[in-house]
């Protein structure tokens, strides 16, 4: 049997990381923030309030998949995957791949992101992610949920899902 890999996707501001971490403390599995694995470059670019394009994500897509490749246990991880093909990458070099989707309205995350401390996205992108955004689609066979609950709420409701 496949050790799972599930992949939690959204645009930023949607809780990835924190519902990832939660689902997996929650799960007992292992949690990669995918923003972790980002080039200097892709992070300073972000940083400046420019968007990334698809050559730039590719080789973090790739360190991804690498890293990935590496997971002894059951994993979540935490990863904007907005376009189908990234997902179809992701899914093309993960085995066992899984994938969960934050479903979250632009007058929700905006605020989020506004407020947030610490973290090199630059709010002024949030639209360039909605631009980009692809929703999976059935065929996919993506576990969807919305933002409207606590963190603990979704971790939860998604744990129920995936037993």
């Amino acid at each position: 049997m496949m050790t799972p890999f599930w992949v939690v996707m959204g645009v930023s501001g949607a809780g990835k990381t924190e519902v990832g971490r939660a689902l997996a403390g929650r799960m007992g599995w292992d949690f990669i923030d995918a923003d972790d694995y980002h080039p200097p470059a892709n992070v300073e670019r972000m940083r400046q309030g420019l968007p990334l394009d698809d050559a730039m994500r590719g080789p973090w897509f790739d360190r991804l998949i690498t890293v990935a490749a590496q997971a002894q246990r059951p994993t979540v991880m935490a990863c904007s995957a907005l376009k189908r093909a990234y997902r179809d990458r992701l899914r093309a070099g993960i085995a066992g791949y899984h994938l969960i989707y934050l479903d979250a309205p632009r007058e929700v995350v905006l605020p989020r992101i506004a407020a947030r401390k610490g973290h090199y996205f630059d709010p002024t992108l949030l639209d360039s992610q909605y631009a980009a955004l692809e929703p999976p689609t059935p065929d996919e066979g993506a576990v969807v949920h919305g933002i409207d609950e606590s963190i603990d709420e979704i971790a939860a409701a998604l744990a129920a899902k995936l037993v």
